[in-house]
């Protein structure tokens, strides 16, 4: 089970940062993925989403 804790405001501008800049793929997928969970996004969806396994979520 996934479990994300509110992510206070500093941390969602970096991440949303992170998500739109970063020239690696991995890092951005990882702060989407980080981004949708904290929005309330369900593990099913996510990994819909984002096109991996559980395992890897």
């Amino acid at each position: 089970m996934i479990f994300i804790r509110e992510i206070n405001p500093l941390s969602a501008k970096l991440l949303e940062r992170i998500y739109r800049q970063s020239q690696h793929h991995q890092v951005r997928q990882r702060a989407h993925c980080l981004i949708l969970a904290s929005q309330g996004v369900k593990k099913e969806e996510l990994m819909k989403i984002l096109k991996v396994s559980y395992k890897t979520l």
